[in-house]
Formats: C-alpha cells, structure tokens, sequence
C-alpha cells in the first residue's frame, strides 16, 4: 500500500485469495475468488482519506436575449449557477452544480472571501462531515463577520457536496443511481413548458407546444397563476389540445394564488385531468393552506422546491397535504440531503420528482422505489444549459432518461461551453 492509501486489486488478490475460481455460469461463486473476487474488480478499495487539493469555481450565465421567461410573479433566468470542479491528491476529479433564481453575487461573494479555504484539505470520500461543516456556518458568527449569506451558503454547500459524490462515485467505479440503490437505470422525464412572455400569443403558445410534442414528450409541465384564472384556463386548455389525452399534463402555480383563488383553479382544471398541481399556494402560510386544499380537490399537489433545508421539506411531509415531494439537491442539501429525503418519502408514500437539472437528480430518482420523474428543459431558449454544458449527456427519448454507466455522475463538462457560459471566480 502507497502513500495514497489505494491497494491494487492484485496485492488483494494475493492477499485476500489464496485460491481464485472463476464464477459460475450464473456469475455467483459460494467462495472467495468466485463472486468476491468478481466483485472486488470492480471497486477501488481506499484505506486512508483522500484530500481536496483544489477548487476551481465558475459561475454560468446566459446572455439576457431582451424577452425573458416569467411564471406567476417573477423572472427565471436562462442560467444562474455555480459550477464547482474539486480536484483531489487521487487526481480524480469531481463536478457539482447549485443553481439560484436570486442574484448569485453573494455566492461570488464567499467564494472570493475565502469559503474555498475550508474545503480544501478536506477527504471528499466523507460528504456528511464536509456537508455539516458548510451549512453549519449559517448558524456561525464566523460567517457573519465574512458577510456570507445563508442563502450563499445553502447554496454553496449543496455544490460542493455533489462534487464529493461525483468523486465518490468515480473512486468505486459505480455510477451514482447504482452507489445509491440501482433500483432502475431508466426514469420517465417531463419536459416544462408555457411560460409567459411580453407579448406572447396564444398562437405562440400553440407553436411552442407542437414544437416539443414533435421532441418525443409524454409529459408537459405548464405554468399558471401569472393572470387571471379565466385567461389561465384558454392557455392551459390549449396545452390540453395540442399535447392530446394520452399525454400527462401538470400545473405549476410557482406559489402565485391565494388559497381561495387555489380551491377555483382546482375545480376548473380537474375536467384537463393534471397528473398534479405544483406550488399552488403562497409561500406565508403554504403549509397550512395546502392542507386545506387538499381537501377540497382531487388533484394530487406537490411542493419543495422552494424550501431551504431538508427540515422544511419533513415538515411538508408531515403536514400530509402533498403526494409529489420537488426538493431541489442543486438549491440545497446535495445529494447528502437529497438521499434522506428520498428515503423519507418512501417511508411516507409520497413521490419524489425533484425540481430541474434532470441530469443531476436522475440518480436520486433512479435508486428509490419512491423516484417518480425527473423534470428537464428541451427548449435551448429557455435553458441553454441542458443542451449545451456536457458532452454526450444522458439520452431523453419518448419521455424517458436513460442513464449512463460511467462512473459518478457520468457527465463531462464541455469546454466550448464553460468558455460560452462561464465566468472562473475562484
């Protein structure tokens, strides 16, 4: 064993096995050598802690194309995300991805501040210690006196922690859908869609519709809530006609009714039969008024993507008013959270369909029986990203995501993009 603490697979052989079989027909041996040694190929086995030698940190944009995509009461933009590229001693490196819809400047912020710091020197295979050390801060005069925000910190700590798992996932050569369960390598995807527009017709509605139902879509995502309920109901009528009866139809309010205004649009949407109706309510007392919705529809609703902590997320559980959990694993938690989240719902009968980057959260949604769908972005106008940032991505066919077997996350960055899109911070 060298100073990096890895022991090649034949010292272990040597050691470990005095006598190698080869497995069996079926691939399963009852002795050492037969399904042990088959196995142990497959993993590298780490001793020590590896390291973080290095962060390299950017933060992605989209030009500003002068028409921007609303939903109910705000803007979301094109891309606003950090990307994270954690270099290791094992010289393996790891990618990790937050996004935010609020101004990313105090991200850039900490990490101009020194955040970056703390990372370092840390063993990135013990995601849990280094996790609980960043969203810690957020309770730590250390941070104050930094001028790190909460949020920058939520967000930052849910980068660095996918970047860990990557790396993870990379040391024992499993892709992280199987590190996590392996339930299934395939998960149905949705495609969103519908977003208001100054000046946006419902002609434009309808071309933008037939454009993504020729992409394959089984599922469409529409927003609502931005006017009122009577011109909602002509567009999402619409949706209803192009995508046909045989196709799943959802609604997302981004929080934008009042509870009132949630139990009509219920009652009007039930004849489009959506598969659910997302963040119908405001976000002051959501808890609450979503529980009393549900017992005025029969539409199923889903929440989470707006919660700051994985605690928020239990207590939307515990309120017992949502079917479909949206943790978002690129806003808060990483995958740390998002597994405990995941597991939580299982528990709880609820389904999980995490918010965006379906690249990302199909490994969440792949290893739970709770997995549900992932959401994705298949017009480049709206999201260049999902087209753009990695080479040779997952494959969406027919509405579904067909994971790869690399190992970790199985996405790798495109230069030509990170040059388009990236702004290097750190």
């Amino acid at each position: 064993m060298g100073r990096t603490g890895v022991v090649p697979y034949a010292a272990w052989q040597k050691k470990l096995v005095k006598s190698v079989s080869p497995p069996s027909a079926t691939g399963v041996a009852p002795y050492a050598g037969g399904l042990f040694d088959f196995t142990i190929r497959r993993l590298v086995i780490v001793l020590n802690d590896m390291k973080i030698t290095k962060l390299e940190v950017y933060i992605l944009r989209a030009p500003d194309t002068g028409r921007p995509h609303w939903v109910s009461h705000f803007i979301v933009p094109r891309a606003n995300e950090i990307l994270v590229r954690m270099h290791t001693d094992e010289g393996i490196e790891g990618i990790g991805i937050s996004t935010s819809y609020t101004p990313i400047e105090a991200a850039i912020h900490a990490f101009r501040g020194g955040i970056a710091d703390l990372v370092v020197g840390e063993d990135p295979l013990a995601p849990e210690s280094l996790y609980q050390k960043l969203f810690g801060l957020t309770w730590q005069r250390f941070a104050h006196e930094k001028g790190w925000s909460r949020e920058a910190l939520v967000r930052i700590s849910a980068a660095v922690d996918i970047a860990c798992w990557d790396v993870i996932g990379k040391a024992a050569k499993l892709p992280l859908y199987r590190l996590f369960g392996g339930y299934r390598s395939e998960v149905p995807c949705y495609v969103t869609c519908a977003y208001y527009r100054d000046g946006k017709s419902l002609a434009e509605l309808r071309d933008e519709m037939q454009m993504l139902k020729a992409q394959g879509h089984q599922g469409f995502k529409a927003k609502a809530g931005g006017v009122s309920l009577a011109e909602d109901m002509q567009r999402l009528e619409l949706v209803r006609e192009v995508i046909g009866d045989d196709k799943d139809l959802m609604v997302d309010v981004n929080r934008g009714w009042d509870l009132a205004t949630a139990i009509e649009g219920a009652r009007l949407l039930e004849p489009l039969r959506p598969r659910w109706l997302e963040e119908p309510v405001r976000w002051a007392d959501d808890r609450r008024e979503l529980k009393l919705l549900a017992q005025k529809t029969r539409i199923p609703l889903s929440a989470g993507e707006s919660e700051l902590t994985s605690y928020a997320c239990r207590a939307l559980l515990e309120e017992q008013a949502i079917e479909i959990l949206q943790f978002d694993c690129t806003m808060m938690g990483g995958f740390t959270e998002g597994r405990k989240l995941a597991a939580l719902c299982e528990l709880n009968h609820v389904q999980v369909a995490p918010h965006h980057d379906c690249f990302i959260h199909a490994h969440i949604v792949a290893a739970s029986p709770a997995g549900c769908i992932v959401e994705s972005f298949t017009d480049p106008e709206r999201d260049p990203l999902q087209a753009e940032l990695f080479e040779d991505p997952p494959k969406i066919a027919n509405g579904w995501l067909h994971l790869k077997e690399q190992p970790g996350l199985g996405l790798t960055l495109s230069a030509k993009a990170l040059a388009k899109f990236g702004e290097r911070i750190v």
